[in-house]
């Protein structure tokens, strides 16, 4: 399974991005999908996740209230829509499924990353 990040970019502070995390090669419909995000100089930091059905979610503090994970399994695609956005959010963006069908923490896959900037 390959899974690749997407949606990123350059953003002004306040504005609103929607990532995507494709899967090819195999479904992941059956794993949980989590987010996260790692800045320069940082460690990797666990945003979100959604369980297999996307009936549980979970979020990180720091994202809690801006962030929404949901995933579309027809589609074989997990998604982050992040709203007021801030420089702090500046960092190359992750996916990752689980080894379990709920949010275990032990990642199967990781995905390629995206770039998301922002500007203030």
């Amino acid at each position: 399974v390959q899974l690749q990040a997407s949606g990123g970019g350059l953003v002004q502070a306040g504005d609103s991005l929607r990532l995507s995390c494709a899967a090819s090669g195999r479904t992941f419909s059956n794993n949980a999908v989590g987010w996260f995000r790692q800045a320069p100089g940082k460690d990797r930091e666990f945003l979100a996740a959604v369980s297999w059905k996307g009936d549980r979610t979970s979020y990180a503090d720091s994202v809690k209230g801006r962030f929404t994970i949901s995933r579309d399994n027809r589609q074989n695609a997990v998604y982050l829509q992040m709203n007021t956005l801030s420089p702090e959010d500046t960092a190359v963006y992750l996916c990752a499924s689980d080894l379990s069908s709920y949010w275990s923490g032990r990642i199967r896959y990781w995905g390629q990353g995206t770039q998301v900037t922002v500007s203030s």
